[in-house]
């Protein structure tokens, strides 16, 4: 589940508010342009404000079901949770800790799919995988947002056993949050530090294979008993 670029410059961050302008201008074509190519299929607007040529409704992939369900039923080891304004920097980490550290697949918050609500995309990238890292930079304490997803990340990894030591504090190259004005529930866990010399050290104690594998089976025993009182 890489960096999917064309999904990041099709459609904002859905972990965001934006103004009808700017969603009109990012996700969708405007009507003038539509009427000026008489060749160009029709559209019809769904309630999460995608448009969708009519007539691919029922394939596959206008579903959804095509590389985003099949990512989503896949486990994921570690998702980065960052500050809009840092989703370069969660990017460049994100390959560091795959490329050079071979620690795959992740995923930014950014990456999540569009239209869907936070709160859903908050639940399933922090158990959808085995890590969740909090990428703390001057943005993140600037964004309420930020606030609430380490919170929430936090009091899942009390409550779930499996969780347990899951959340990591990382402070990147850039930008770092000083540690002096690191929220004191984030003090009490040893965080990542890119800049220090035992980073690669950190990296390699922090991402072992057994407590992914552990995560996985938690997550897919708990996957197959919901999908059978589904089915019931």
């Amino acid at each position: 589940m890489g960096v999917g670029k064309s999904k990041l410059d099709k459609c904002p961050l859905s972990w965001h508010k934006r103004d009808s302008v700017d969603g009109d201008q990012g996700c969708h074509e405007s009507d003038s342009k539509n009427s000026e190519n008489a060749s160009s299929p029709a559209f019809v607007v769904h309630s999460n404000g995608v448009e969708q040529p009519i007539g691919e409704q029922d394939r596959p992939e206008a579903k959804g079901e095509g590389h985003e369900e099949q990512a989503e039923e896949e486990f994921l080891k570690f998702v980065i949770l960052h500050a809009e304004d840092d989703t370069n920097e969660a990017l460049r980490v994100q390959n560091l800790l795959q490329n050079d550290f071979g620690i795959r697949p992740g995923i930014v918050f950014a990456e999540m799919p569009c239209g869907r609500l936070h709160l859903q995309n908050l639940d399933d990238a922090v158990n959808g995988s085995a890590w969740t890292i909090l990428l703390l930079t001057e943005n993140f304490l600037r964004d309420t947002w930020c606030n609430f997803q380490f919170y929430t990340s936090l009091m899942n990894s009390v409550n779930r056993q499996h969780k347990y030591n899951s959340v990591i504090p990382m402070r990147p190259l850039n930008s770092p949050l000083p540690r002096e004005r690191t929220p004191l529930a984030l003090q009490t866990i040893n965080a990542l530090e890119e800049e220090s010399q035992g980073f690669s050290t950190q990296v390699e104690r922090i991402f072992r294979e057994s407590v992914y594998e552990r995560q996985q089976s938690v997550w897919k025993e708990t996957r197959s008993v919901t999908q059978r009182q589904f089915i019931a």
